[in-house]
């Protein structure tokens, strides 16, 4: 079920018209007899994996470790005791 209120109305009520949202019910509030805007429950964010994206980040490092770079010719970067340029 649609709900449609005007902007006067709406002040009034915004407790009550948050709550239908929350139920599921679309709530629309008028300016003019015109939609304006319509109220939507926010998504809940999504969990962090925290072992499944250490997992990643430890993934991509690897291969990053792996990748052919030549550190013995020096050029322009100094590099520090972990291979990583300062």
């Amino acid at each position: 079920m649609t709900i449609h209120v005007n902007i006067g109305k709406a002040k009034a009520n915004l407790s009550k018209l948050i709550s239908a949202s929350l139920r599921g019910e679309e709530v629309v509030i008028d300016h003019d007899g015109k939609p304006q805007v319509r109220l939507t429950p926010v998504v809940e964010a999504q969990a962090v994996d925290r072992d499944a994206r250490r997992t990643k980040i430890d993934e991509i490092l690897a291969r990053v470790d792996a990748l052919p770079i030549d550190r013995s010719s020096g050029g322009d970067l100094e590099w520090d005791e972990n291979g990583l340029p300062i």
